[in-house]
């Protein structure tokens, strides 16, 4: 793996190998920089492994990591000074006291290297000012990672037994998964309520005769919609005046450079990414030393970032357009609060890269400048234009209003704009307003009333939940993308891919003295990439919430993150904190795994079916949400059926879980075997011949036709037979197979990639030259 043969000067050890490639071309050939591919040491997998006296981890060297630990070993023996140069966070002080236990290295003469930015002055820098290990920061990574093995390790058989087998609790997931569970009961127990809006579109004359439009919205909303056609009837005899006209300037603000939850905020909105995909992407600048590192909670930028800034954009855009501007952190509890996540060459106005890298690097680069950049200025123009009636009155409660934004100066706006979560937000500048007069009169055109509906609360993006975690105190940046991706993969929680539903609502119109009315259709509740809790998270959190309310509560979760900070500041001690929460939470646990209870959590009795007077169930079985017909203890056995994905233990009624029960049904026959039409957790499917096909979303399996059957079974056929390209009479093991990305080698449970000039003559390839092509396969890299 690595060639040593001589008395190296210098180990620099840091914890990636993209990193380690980086730092060598800075350092002279004195240093050698080595990685540790992450932690070389941590708790047992399968164990608890913490004594629960003095609650101190018992770790110990994965198998997977032996090699490296003894190429470090020896390493480190031959060499004159070891540095420790793993990233500058508490995760990265703990690599390096693990590298030392491990490595058996005296701290007292091991140098501690710390930069948030792996560029050459930095690195150099870092040499000339080592430090030693900070136990502080240490022992407040492994209080996190103690309290959140002990509320593991003791929870999830809690679940196992009351709940489902195989499943797990987290500390801060289970807290996480609550937010997402509270927001889903809102939306279902919203009343959504009709109103109707008014718009109108007027003319108004110019000096030379010319008519422009000017749009603008009544100042009340009706509830019901005769109020709204006496409206319109009202406005045939009306007259339309300006009554005033308000100029205002405003001067709108960048925000401050990203932090962690910023820049995953931002990649969600503007790019898509998710939360996850935005860390490993800017890890990636990170260790190439393109960013300045990406787990931060600072908004500070470093004097020579702000001149370098100030530089590029009197250059670019012009001395006008610059501003220097401090920015300060205010988040609760912020640590390693350094510098915010910022291109490390701001001249350096792109980057080479993957797709992802250029666009999340342009994204960085363009808020960093927009930061340091002169306000926009802009002026908004009001207009207030008033009803009078036939008899002369006017109604001051009723005005429509005209809004005109002209952008003055475009200031950081010429750069960057942040985006909301709030899709419905509207154009965030509206257009410029002809020139009006006070008490001039306007041409009616048209005006309209639509039929809108109140919104129930949003449900959350990944974007907007590391918003919520971090307003409410809970985690910390390097924790929000590890949460959400482990409460998707656990199931708690699915990204949805709502439909909605079809809504109808109504549209009248003046215009002339006419008025019509039609009636239009919208889908409504639809919602594609939102969280959405899974029938398991609910009952899950619901069961959590009921017996172990304080591990639940947002401000426990938000209090344990201030006592870590505490620890890092040296100003609490790690094990006489840990051994409070535990003699208080393993009572509770004891408690509540021996406590005996008739029913299983979130069971449901729906009604009695009427076929056979039995009562109908739905809870959580073994492999998922089921319908149960009958009880244990009747004479026959009860009858099940797996809860279909598109309907919801808590929302299902007793007609549609006793539809479930009119599957499987038999079709007919082909090849002189049964078709059945079935349906499981994943949807309906065609069963024939112990081979499965899923039923496209528009057929039904009620009502399924054998011939439409047949057509699927074939068609699932046709697809696999060209998936399978070439067997081979020499070795039943190897296989030519068509894939996604083109035809592959799958030999003895591994695939092998071939050359993309062999893609066309894939069915042709010898035994021979499928061996050729498995021998001289590179080895699989190594996970960190």
């Amino acid at each position: 793996m690595y060639k040593f043969d001589y008395m190296q000067e210098n180990l620099v050890i840091v914890e990636s190998p993209a990193k380690a490639k980086t730092i060598e071309k800075f350092l002279g050939k004195d240093y050698k920089v080595m990685s540790s591919y992450g932690h070389i040491r941590d708790l047992k997998k399968k164990e608890l492994s913490i004594d629960l006296d003095t609650l101190n981890p018992d770790y110990e060297i994965p198998e997977e990591k032996k090699k490296v630990v003894s190429e470090l070993k020896k390493n480190a023996k031959a060499a004159k000074k070891i540095w420790l140069a793993s990233d500058e966070d508490r995760e990265g002080e703990a690599i390096s006291w693990h590298l030392c236990e491990v490595l058996g290295l005296d701290e007292a003469n091991t140098n501690r290297i710390v930069f948030h930015e792996i560029t050459k002055p930095a690195i150099l820098k870092a040499i000339e000012t080592p430090r030693h290990l900070d136990m502080n920061l240490v022992n407040a990574q492994q209080a996190r990672r103690v309290l959140d093995r002990l509320v593991g390790f003791r929870l999830s058989p809690v679940l196992w037994r009351k709940v489902k087998p195989a499943l797990s609790a987290g500390r801060v997931q289970s807290v996480a998964v609550r937010l997402i569970v509270e927001r889903e009961r809102e939306i279902q127990n919203f009343v959504s309520e009709p109103y109707y809006r008014v718009n109108a579109v007027f003319a108004v004359t110019s000096d030379d005769g010319a008519k422009n439009e000017v749009k603008a919205e009544l100042s009340n909303r009706f509830k019901t919609h005769e109020e709204a056609l006496a409206f319109l009837e009202e406005c045939k005899k009306s007259k339309f005046t300006v009554s005033s006209i308000t100029k205002k300037p405003l001067k709108r603000t960048p925000a401050p450079p990203f932090t962690t939850s910023t820049l995953q905020q931002e990649a969600a909105r503007k790019l898509g990414f998710t939360v996850s995909q935005t860390m490993m992407v800017a890890q990636r600048l990170y260790e190439a030393g393109r960013i300045t590192y990406m787990r931060t909670d600072s908004v500070n930028l470093s004097s020579l970032a702000i001149n370098t800034s100030k530089d590029e954009i009197v250059r670019i855009y012009g001395e006008e357009y610059s501003k220097v501007r401090m920015y300060h952190t205010h988040s609760k509890g912020a640590q390693e609060a350094h510098e915010a996540i910022r291109p490390t060459y701001i001249d350096n106005v792109s980057i080479e890269g993957t797709s992802q890298e250029k666009r999340l690097y342009d994204l960085i680069w363009k808020r960093t400048i927009a930061s340091q950049m002169a306000d926009a200025q802009i002026e908004k123009t009001t207009v207030n234009i008033a009803m009078e009636s036939e008899d002369g009155k006017t109604t001051n409660d009723l005005q429509f209003i005209a809004n005109g934004e002209v952008v003055a100066f475009e200031g950081f706006l010429k750069v960057y704009h942040e985006s909301t979560d709030d899709e419905d937000a509207g154009e965030e500048f509206s257009h410029a307003l002809p020139v009006m007069h006070e008490g001039e009169e306007l041409e009616r055109r048209e005006i309209v009333s639509t039929e809108r509906y109140s919104q129930s609360p949003n449900r959350y993006t990944e974007a907007s939940l590391v918003r919520k975690l971090e307003e409410l105190g809970i985690g910390r940046p390097s924790t929000y993308a590890p949460t959400i991706s482990t409460i998707q993969q656990r199931d708690y929680v699915h990204k949805g891919d709502r439909k909605g539903e079809e809504r109808k609502y109504a549209v009248d119109s003046l215009l002339g003295l006419k008025i019509t009315s039609k009636t239009k259709k919208e889908m409504a509740g639809a919602d594609k990439g939102k969280l959405i809790p899974t029938d398991i998270g609910m009952v899950v959190n619901d069961f959590l919430m009921e017996n172990f309310p304080e591990i639940m509560d947002y401000n426990f979760t938000a209090k344990v993150e201030q006592e870590f900070d505490k620890i890092a500041e040296g100003k609490a001690e790690w094990n006489k904190e840990m051994k409070v929460f535990y003699q208080g939470f393993e009572p509770e646990v004891e408690k509540v795994m021996n406590a005996r209870s008739e029913h299983k959590a979130g069971e449901r009795e729906l009604g009695i079916d009427p076929a056979t007077g039995k009562p109908v169930f739905v809870k959580i079985g073994r492999f998922g949400p089921v319908v149960q017909i009958g009880t244990a203890d009747d004479e026959d056995k009860p009858r099940f059926s797996q809860l279909p994905s598109d309907k919801s233990m808590e929302t299902i009624t007793l007609d549609e879980a006793l539809e479930l029960f009119k599957l499987p049904r038999t079709v007919g026959q082909f090849e002189g075997t049964d078709v059945v039409i079935g349906a499981g957790r994943f949807g309906p499917y065609v069963l024939h011949n112990k081979k499965y096909v899923s039923l496209p979303k528009d057929e039904n399996p009620m009502t399924i036709t054998l011939d439409a059957a047949i057509n699927l079974i074939q068609k699932k056929r046709l697809q696999e037979a060209q998936r399978h390209l070439k067997t081979f009479e020499e070795d039943a093991n190897m296989e030519v197979m068509n894939g996604r990305y083109g035809p592959y080698i799958a030999y003895n449970g591994k695939n092998y990639r071939m050359p993309k000039a062999l893609h066309e003559k894939a069915s042709e390839l010898t035994y021979e030259q499928c061996m050729d092509i498995v021998n001289n396969a590179p080895e699989p890299k190594r996970k960190k």
